[in-house]
């Protein structure tokens, strides 16, 4: 069935698939080329050299692979791990869930460290987990960064703290599709071993990129790694890499062109003002979800998540007609609660592309809809409690001053 386009502009607020940029849009507005011919390796070599900004990584080796998150994910654990190593793993709500299935169903010997849904990793059990692993038995920490289930942030510095201090050498990976390019992300900093992403998140692009980036500790390991591999061979992408061509297969040309775009447009904002605008962002609606009287999924505020919300609804209101009547009467889109929190919270991404303003617009979008539910909300408390903040921290276009 094909349904008809509402007027004016549809409001995306999931955490993923974002908004697009116009820029990015144009650029990828384009035909298909030779990517055997000079130009596209010009392009990728600045490529390379330009993501690893977005993991502030000097040292880390960077992979750009035609897929999903979910393909990053395995390239992560292929490339460094052989089946039976022993993996810690937190699970804390469904994008962590996903990834320990897959650690599973790759025949790797998987510690599940799980935590209520909308608390973080459980630190302390890890630190008990290293003390007691004198063999070093745990070859790699997999942790996810932002869990966008539940609106989670986890301290990746604190693993990394707890690995130097118990001496420990497992690599630490990490899943950081829905806060690289948002949220402060410090790989060299870290010690982190491989990062990756995703390019519908905060690179504001089509899904269709996995971006992965590895430090040396974590190729050296590809030298013992007895997974199977193919698609996902770093090796394979290294060989071209020292050729100058670097594709070992046909390469997304019009994703590339849009990641150039996308990657200008963050660098003109500049990183540490698009982290900021992120902070801004979550801050703000979670003014307004307060205002409402209702609650954050996530548990403490040392946890919360600037680029996604997740609002905890009564347990009279089913959440997913929230999510319903939001896209069938106001051309909003607004995040499902999944899987444990089904039908108990409906999530607002405020991730990519986005300003203050259309984030106000998804408020507003939102207190219609929770009044049309049949919550007692005072129509403009959380718009009102937005804008107040956002008021006196919006700064001057830097451009326009």
């Amino acid at each position: 069935m094909d349904y008809m386009n509402g007027p004016g502009r549809h409001h995306l607020f999931v955490p993923g698939p974002v908004n697009i940029p116009e820029q990015v849009i144009r650029a990828m507005n384009r035909n298909n080329e030779d990517y055997r011919s000079p130009a596209i390796p010009a392009l990728t070599k600045t490529l390379l050299e330009d993501v690893k900004k977005i993991f502030k990584t000097t040292s880390g080796t960077p992979f750009m692979f035609p897929t999903t998150g979910t393909g990053a994910w395995e390239s992560a654990l292929t490339n460094t791990l052989s089946p039976g190593d022993r993996i810690v793993s937190f699970l804390i709500g469904q994008f962590s869930l996903l990834w320990i299935d897959q650690q599973k169903r790759l025949n790797f010997n998987v510690d599940v460290v799980e935590s209520d849904w909308g608390q973080g990793a459980n630190l302390q059990v890890l630190a008990s987990k290293l003390s007691q692993d004198q063999n070093h038995s745990i070859k790699a920490i997999c942790i996810v960064h932002n869990e966008t289930a539940t609106g989670v942030t986890n301290d990746i510095s604190a693993v990394r703290t707890l690995l130097d201090h118990y001496k420990h050498p497992a690599l630490l990976l990490v899943d950081g599709v829905s806060s690289i390019c948002a949220l402060d992300f410090r790989m060299d900093e870290w010690g982190v071993d491989v990062a990756l992403t995703g390019s519908q998140k905060a690179l504001s692009l089509p899904t269709g990129l996995g971006i992965v980036c590895a430090s040396p500790k974590a190729l050296e390991a590809t030298k013992t790694s007895k997974s199977l591999k193919v698609f996902f061979d770093w090796n394979d992408y290294l060989k071209f890499y020292k050729l100058g061509t670097y594709w070992p297969y046909t390469p997304s040309i019009q994703l590339l062109y849009g990641l150039r775009a996308a990657l200008d447009l963050l660098f003109e904002e500049g990183l540490e003002n698009v982290i900021s605008r992120h902070a801004r962002l979550g801050k703000a609606t979670r003014l307004a979800v307060e205002a409402w009287g209702l609650k954050n999924c996530t548990q403490k505020e040392e946890w919360i998540s600037n680029t996604v919300t997740a609002v905890v609804v009564p347990p009279n209101i089913d959440s997913t007609e929230i999510v319903k009547r939001a896209w069938r009467r106001y051309n909003l889109s607004l995040g499902l609660g999944l899987n444990k929190v089904a039908g108990k919270v409906f999530r607002i991404g405020h991730l990519g592309h986005l300003n203050e303003l259309q984030l106000l617009g998804c408020l507003a979008g939102v207190e219609m809809v929770l009044k049309d539910v049949g919550y007692p909300v005072v129509l403009g408390s959380g718009v009102a409690a937005a804008t107040t903040y956002l008021q006196h921290q919006i700064p001057l276009i830097p451009s326009r001053i």
